[in-house]
Parts: C-alpha cells; structure tokens; sequence
C-alpha cells in the first residue's frame, strides 16, 4: 500500500434522510495517486473490520467500515506509457453510524456507460439497511433505508430483467420479517421502485451467504429465491410492471439453489 495517500473528504447526503439532517460524510482515500483519466472498476472488497454495528445476521457481529476499490486506466493514447493500464486503489470509508452490512461487494453496469458500478449492503445505527451503488469516487443511488435499526435487506441480483433496456436491482426487504421481494429500476439518475411481492425469501439469522440469484434458461431473466417458509423454491420474473412467481421445485439445501440457478 503506498504511502503518503491523498485523502479527500466528500459529505453525501442520502435522499431517505436529508429531512432529518444529519450529516453523511464518505472519505475517499486514493491510495494510488495517478492522473486524471478514464477509469474502470475491477474489482471491490470490504476492508475495516467493525464491531460498532452490533446486529450479527450473518453470523457474526462484525461488518466493515470501508470498501476498497480498485480500477484501471483506459484512456488509449491520451495517456503516456507510465500512466497507461496502471492500477488504481481508492477506499471509501464509511462514518461511524454506517457499515457495510453484506456478504460482499457486487460489480455490474448499473448506469448503462459500459463500465460497472459497486453495488452493496450499507447499514444505519439508526435507520437499518438500504441498497447503494457507488462509483470508485462517490455514492451513484441509494434505495431509502429501512426505517428501523437491526432491519436488513438481501440482494437477488442486477440487470435488465424485462428487456427495455434499463436496469433493475432486486432484493428481499426484511428476509426473516416482512419476506418482501422488491425491485427498483436505475434511470435517470436515480433509483424508483417499480413492483413487489410478498411471502419470499433468501436467507436465514446466522448463514454467511445469501440463496438464489439470477438465472436465464432461455425465456429471459428469472429471480431464484425461496418460498417465505422454505418449504419451495420460487422462480420470479419482472415484465415491466408486476411480478410473477411460480413453483420449480423443492427445497432441501444450497444444492437446490445450485440446481436451479444450472437450469436443471
């Protein structure tokens, strides 16, 4: 890790709680200094780890404090030979309310520019989990957060599940609570919500992973998750306005999943 890092302090205030002011700072630490260019993310993890968010749904009651990004420069000919295809490591740090409350961290084209945004699990002290991408400099869009502390969300996956062209981000709102499939579509800028479904879920207290994901067999994108009392395992699809659930099958462990998420 090279020393002498330029750190640069960033406040971004999340829409779900501008109204009650208070102040959300992310520290972005560039710990590769190079010039300015065209950037693409390559990889993400989480760093920092922390106790102060004392929750332990995924088995444990440490979370992390920060998310280290690491991209690489794409500028052709702009850029000179030392600079060209240099890597670069930014860390986005967290400020004591929030942590990183996930299993890890998730690269997809939310945006639709052709290079991929991280997408994660940030938790509130206060306000619980939301959904939020970020670029390797800044927070892109957030869902709201839950409203409650101690209240979590898992993600299903990213991508352009009806076809228009735009991109959706799944997940279960509350997956031992409410069991509330939710979708919200990235446009404009910005993050809405676009359709939901109850009596579904995708994990349980204490598992280090989350079940399901995305598949496509052929007829288009399908959400794998679980019925709410993990008896079946439920394949959902978004055609644009509502969702649709149907039966493929029993449940008996990760290896249905695995299955289902193969097509067979």
């Amino acid at each position: 890790m090279t020393t002498g890092a330029r750190r640069l302090t960033r406040c971004v205030w999340p829409r779900a709680v501008r109204r009650v002011r208070h102040s959300l700072c992310v520290v972005l630490v560039l710990l590769v200094p190079v010039a300015a260019a065209a950037e693409t993310i390559t990889s993400a993890r989480y760093t920092e780890p922390t106790t102060r968010y004392a929750h332990g749904v995924l088995g444990d009651a440490v979370e992390h404090g920060a998310l280290e990004i690491e991209t690489k420069n794409n500028s052709g000919d702009a850029l000179s030979s030392d600079t060209k295809d240099r890597n670069t490591r930014y860390v986005l740090r967290l400020p004591v309310e929030r942590v990183f409350e996930d299993t890890q961290p998730r690269l997809a084209d939310v945006d639709g520019d052709g290079k991929p945004e991280v997408i994660v699990v940030e938790s509130h002290q206060n306000f619980g989990a939301r959904l939020a991408v970020y670029t390797y400099k800044r927070l892109l869009a957030a869902t709201p957060y839950i409203g409650t502390r101690n209240r979590w969300l898992a993600p299903i996956g990213i991508a352009d599940m009806d076809g228009d062209g735009r991109i959706e981000l799944a997940y279960i709102d509350r997956p031992h609570l409410a069991k509330t499939l939710r979708v919200w579509r990235f446009a404009n800028g910005d993050l809405t919500e676009v359709a939901t479904l109850g009596n579904l879920t995708n994990h349980r207290i204490g598992e280090r992973d989350i079940a399901g994901g995305l598949r496509d067999c052929g007829s288009g994108t399908e959400m794998i998750v679980a019925r709410a009392d993990w008896q079946r395992l439920m394949a959902v699809t978004f055609d644009g306005k509502s969702l649709k659930a149907r039966d493929i099958g029993g449940h008996t462990n990760r290896d249905s999943f695995a299955a289902a998420l193969g097509c067979k």
